[in-house]
């Protein structure tokens, strides 16, 4: 059984449903697989894949914190809001860096931000960026997201400002250099972007592809393998003894022990037994009630 986590170094050049294609032929075909937050073709950096049992916590990992290093283009507005979008607007402007660095203030916090037109929002049940492909691009709504910090890391040239940024689920960086851009008087996309951070998974500990690829040349690489609890870090943990587990398995609801206390904050609680989940269990009064059980 194949059960864990990859955190991938994606490349430039490969679709995120694509690099989990690549991964799963790794492990075996079979094998339930699915990755914790897109990342566009251009982008490269931390895409964490779910294999197996894993799987069923990749919405914890999706709804976590992620941080970003990203090159903005001033002068040029682009149809994607990056390098490949056709050129729909240019201005002559270039922000100074003071104008740039008292611009970012504004995008820190809870903000308004309207996801780009080529983007994976579902509209009426089709993928946004394929109605733009068709020429019927929709007025996708504003919707608040946040943005814990933004900072200007190099001006390398007029045209260009390297950022950093740590921000919440479903904030889009390449609506961030669009707007900042008109904010600054100019236009502006994307011209690379790297996603340093997901959740719990970090790049020092990605793996690239090819190295990745190498390492299965042979065989499955399942000493790169992270495990299922990796995702959960954030998720309050609660041994249980093996005949409980067993229950738990089955779906059935435990009453707790009168010496455990019943948590007041965490809404959600790794049941554990032997140092493997077990299952993601609620409490319901004075019972703990299973919602996801894991079959390790």
């Amino acid at each position: 059984m194949v059960d864990g986590w990859i955190v991938l170094d994606k490349p430039a050049g490969l679709t995120s449903s694509q690099a989990v294609g690549r991964v799963r032929r790794l492990f075996g075909r079979g094998i339930k697989a699915g990755h914790a937050g897109t990342l566009d073709p251009l982008a490269t950096g931390v895409l964490p894949i779910a294999l197996g049992e894993a799987t069923k916590t990749v919405p914890f990992v999706a709804d976590g914190a992620k941080s970003y290093r990203f090159a903005v283009r001033f002068g040029e507005a682009r149809t994607t809001d990056d390098t490949e979008g056709e050129v729909v607007e240019t201005s002559t402007l270039r922000p100074s860096d003071a104008a740039l660095l008292a611009a970012l203030p504004g995008f820190i916090g809870r903000i308004e931000q309207r996801p780009p037109a080529f983007s994976a929002i579902k509209i009426g049940g089709r993928r946004a960026y394929d109605l733009a492909r068709r020429g019927e691009a929709p007025e996708l709504q504003s919707r608040p997201v946040d943005v814990h910090r933004l900072a200007l890391l190099e001006r390398p040239d007029p045209d260009h400002a390297v950022l950093e940024m740590d921000c919440g689920k479903g904030t889009y960086v390449r609506s961030l250099a669009r707007d900042l851009g008109r904010a600054l008087g100019t236009v502006a996309h994307v011209a690379w972007l790297r996603r340093t951070r997901s959740g719990p998974f970090g790049e020092g500990g990605a793996i690239s592809l090819a190295k990745l690829e190498e390492f299965g040349h042979k065989s499955p690489p399942l000493e790169q393998l992270r495990p299922v609890l990796a995702a959960l870090a954030d998720i309050p943990a609660l041994a249980v003894s093996g005949t409980d587990a067993a229950l738990l398995r089955q779906g059935r609801p435990l009453k707790l022990p009168s010496d455990v206390p019943v948590p007041t904050t965490a809404s959600t609680i790794c049941a554990t037994a032997e140092g493997k989940p077990v299952a993601l269990v609620r409490f319901a009064g004075e019972t703990l009630a299973p919602v996801r059980v894991f079959n390790l």
